[in-house]
C-alpha cells in the first residue's frame, strides 16, 4: 500500500507541476522568443522606430526579459557587418529578426532564403519593391514584410513648401549614393522641383566622416539643403545643423526626428509610430495569427508639416502667419 501511494503521490506532483506551468501565464507566451535585430546605424529615427516596435510587443504579451529576449546588433553603417549579423542570427535559429534600414533588410532576406521559415519583419525602408526585398504591398514575400517610411506625399509637401513660401530655386541634397533609399527619395526631390521651377545640386557622401565636406561643399550654390531619410548623412546630422546655422542656409529634412534636431521643416511622421505599427505585425506572425506573406506591406498610416521655430531663427528664415494654417509649429529647445 504503501508503494502504491508513493507512486500516487508522484504522479499527482508532477501533474500539478505541468499544470502550474501551463497557468504560469495569461498571456500564452510562456517559451521564450528570441529577436534578432539588425540596424544599420545608430540614430534618433532608427532607435525611435525599435522602441515603438518593442512597445508594441509589450502591449501584447511579450514582456523584455521575461518571455523575449532582444539580440540587438549595430552594423556601424558597414555593409559587410550587416551581413555577418544576419548570417550570425540564422545560425542561431532566432524566431523573428526585426530589420530596422534598408541595408538591414536586405541582408536579412538573403541569409534567410535557404532557411525560410525564420520570419523578417522591416521597418525605415524608403522603397521596399525597388530594393528587392518585396514583389508588391499586397503580395510581400515568403516570409518577409514590414513598413515603408516614405509617405507617397511626404517628399513633395517639403519641397513644395521650400520652392512656394520660400522662393528657393536650387536645392542642395546630401545623400549616399550607396543607400537604395536614399537614390529613390533624390529622384523624386529632382521630379518634385522640376515640376515646379526649381532644380536640385547634389552632393553624395559613402561615410558620416564627409558629411560636414560635402554640407560645405553646397555653401554659395544653394539656396536651401534637404536631407533625405539616409542613414549615413542623418547619424552625422548635427555637422549639417552646424553648417546650416554658420551660413544662415535653411536646412529641411525628410523626417521629423531631423526636424527636431535642427531643420526648418519636414513632412513626416513619428518614426516611434511607424515601429508600433510594424510590431503589431510581428504579434501577428509570433502568436502564429498569420505569416508574413499573408500580412501586407504598409506605409506610414499619417503624415504633417512640422516647422521648427529654433531653427527657422538661427537660419534666418521669418516664420508667416500663414504656416501656422499649413504646418504644426515646434518651439525647439
Amino acid at each position: 500500500m504503501k508503494k502504491i501511494s508513493m507512486k500516487l503521490l508522484v504522479l499527482f506532483l508532477a501533474s500539478a507541476i505541468v499544470l502550474a506551468g501551463c497557468n504560469s501565464s495569461t498571456t500564452g507566451n510562456n517559451d521564450e522568443v528570441v529577436i534578432g535585430v539588425t540596424q544599420i546605424v545608430e540614430h534618433p529615427s532608427l532607435d525611435a522606430a525599435f522602441d515603438g516596435f518593442k512597445k508594441a510587443l509589450e502591449e501584447n504579451g511579450y514582456k523584455d526579459g521575461e518571455n523575449v529576449k532582444y539580440n540587438v546588433q549595430i552594423a556601424q553603417g558597414e555593409q559587410s557587418n550587416s551581413v555577418s549579423i544576419a548570417n550570425n542570427f540564422v545560425a542561431d535559429k532566432v524566431d523573428l529578426i526585426f530589420a530596422n534600414s534598408t541595408p538591414s533588410a536586405q541582408t536579412a532576406l538573403q541569409a534567410t532564403k535557404e532557411e525560410g521559415d525564420i520570419p523578417v519583419v522591416f521597418t525605415s525602408v524608403t522603397d521596399p519593391v525597388g530594393a528587392g526585398l518585396i514583389e508588391a504591398f499586397d503580395k510581400p514575400g515568403a516570409n518577409i514584410t514590414g513598413t515603408s517610411d516614405n509617405h507617397p506625399e511626404s517628399i513633395s509637401n517639403t519641397i513644395e513648401f521650400m520652392i512656394n513660401e520660400l522662393n528657393v530655386k536650387k536645392i542642395g541634397v546630401l545623400y549616399n549614393a550607396g543607400e537604395q533609399n536614399s537614390i529613390v527619395q533624390v529622384e523624386a526631390v529632382e521630379e518634385v522641383a522640376k515640376n515646379n521651377g526649381a532644380e536640385i545640386v547634389t552632393a553624395s557622401v559613402s561615410t558620416s566622416a564627409e558629411v560636414k565636406q560635402a554640407a560645405e561643399s553646397l555653401i554659395g550654390r544653394v539656396d536651401a539643403i534637404y536631407v533625405p531619410t539616409d542613414n549615413t548623412v542623418v547619424s552625422a546630422f548635427q555637422t549639417v545643423v552646424t553648417v546650416a546655422n554658420e551660413q544662415k542656409l535653411p536646412l529641411f529634412a525628410g523626417e521629423l526626428d531631423s526636424m527636431e534636431q535642427g531643420a526648418v521643416a519636414a513632412s513626416g511622421f513619428s518614426y516611434y509610430d511607424l515601429g508600433y505599427q510594424t510590431g503589431l505585425m510581428a504579434v501577428q506572425i509570433l502568436k502564429g495569427e498569420k505569416k508574413p506573406s499573408e500580412i501586407p506591406a504598409a506605409y506610414p498610416e499619417s503624415f504633417k508639416l512640422v516647422i521648427n521655430k529654433a531653427a527657422a531663427e538661427a537660419q534666418g528664415v521669418e516664420l508667416k502667419d500663414s504656416w501656422k494654417d499649413i504646418a504644426e509649429i515646434f518651439e525647439g529647445n
